[in-house]
Formats: structure tokens, C-alpha cells, sequence
């Protein structure tokens, strides 16, 4: 009966290796890492993750990891909270990175920190991180950073006729009706919050606008 192939554990277990150190562990490491005995399994290994696209030769003889080793599954089945449902790998649909799905111009691109509590109705919470888009222009509707008075703002971009004005999502805020001309830093593509035990956050986060 022929052997069943475990390279998807074996390369769950250096995500996981890389993850916490943020290189790859040498080949006697691999070997080391996933229990192989024989000394020649882990090269055998690193060679197929690497013609699978998971891996790539580096200088000095090391592996270094693919664009590819850090997508995770994309589940077809929807989140339902309150009930139990089984997954498995059979839901499992597109690969994708969280990279390739939230960043399309990565030279553009940027990260700031969300300050302030002016967004939380639309779901945009105090310590958030916004994946912002470099650009001058954007659309009524999207949500912008822009400069006021010289310091930085997440607010949602409107029009009062040809007036320029920025929109909170937090009754407790006015809109601001910026009196010189309004400086757009860039169109946020995305919000990042890393949750934990007892989170008790909002549901959605929706962008209006186009992109």
C-alpha cells in the first residue's frame, strides 16, 4: 500500500517554524522539525515543496520561502456564528495571501495606525490598522486619509456640491468642512485587527464608493 503523502503537514509545520522565527530551519532542522530519520528525506522534501512553488534556493545553500508558502485557505463554506459546524479540507477553496488580497500596489501602499473612536459605526476601531493606497484622488463614498491642519484623518469622503467635506461614523463627531483645500493621502483598502479572548468588536466593516 503506497505511503500517504504528508507534505502539506510537513509545510504546516515550517509556517508555523517561520512564523516564530522568522527564517527556515536548515535541512538537518527540517529533518529535525517534521521527525524524519532517514538523512536525505528532508532535501527530498525541500526539493518537491520547492517545484511545488513553496520554496526557492537563497544564497549560501539556505531555502527561503515563496510568495506561495504564506497563502491560507480560502473556506467556500460561510462563517455561521452560533453553530458548530464541521470543516475540513474538502471546503477548502481558492489560496490566497492576505498580501495579495487586500494589496494591489505594494509601492503605493502603506500602513497607519487608527486613532480615536470618530469611525467605530462603520466598524473602524481605535488601534486598527489601515491599509492605506497612496493616491491624490478619490471617490465620494470611499474612506480617505486626509490632512487637515497638517494632521492626519480617517474619515469617509462626501460632497456638499463642489464642497469637499468629511464624513465620521460617530454621532458624537461633526463633519469637517476643511477651509482650505482638502490634501488626500490615500484611499484606505482595508482594515486589520488582530483579535484575542472576550473580543467584542463589530460585525462588518463596509467601504463604500468605488475603488
Amino acid at each position: 500500500m503506497p505511503q500517504a503523502n504528508l507534505d502539506h503537514r510537513y509545510l504546516a509545520r515550517l509556517r508555523d517554524h517561520y512564523a516564530r522565527h522568522g527564517t527556515l530551519p536548515s535541512y538537518a532542522g527540517i529533518g529535525q522539525l517534521v521527525g524524519f530519520k532517514a538523512k536525505n528525506a528532508a532535501v527530498k522534501l525541500a526539493s518537491r515543496l520547492t517545484v511545488a512553488g513553496y520554496l526557492r534556493a537563497a544564497p549560501g545553500g539556505k531555502l527561503a520561502p515563496t510568495a506561495r508558502f504564506f497563502e491560507l485557505p480560502l473556506f467556500d463554506s460561510p462563517v455561521q456564528a452560533g453553530l458548530t459546524a464541521s470543516v475540513s479540507g474538502q471546503d477548502a477553496g481558492e489560496l490566497v495571501t492576505i498580501d495579495s488580497y487586500l494589496i494591489e500596489s505594494p509601492s503605493k501602499t502603506v500602513l497607519l495606525r487608527v486613532k480615536g473612536d470618530s469611525m467605530q459605526d462603520a466598524g473602524v476601531l481605535d488601534g486598527d490598522l489601515a491599509v492605506v493606497e497612496r493616491s491624490q484622488s478619490a471617490s465620494a463614498g470611499e474612506f480617505i486619509i486626509a490632512v487637515v491642519d497638517g494632521d492626519f484623518t480617517l474619515k469617509e469622503l462626501g460632497y456638499d456640491g463642489e464642497q469637499p467635506i468629511l464624513i465620521p461614523h460617530n454621532d458624537r463627531y461633526p463633519r469637517i468642512r476643511p477651509e482650505r483645500d482638502l490634501e488626500i493621502f490615500g484611499v484606505v483598502r482595508g482594515i486589520v485587527r488582530k483579535v484575542g479572548k472576550g473580543w467584542t468588536g463589530v460585525r462588518r466593516t463596509t467601504f463604500g464608493g468605488s475603488k
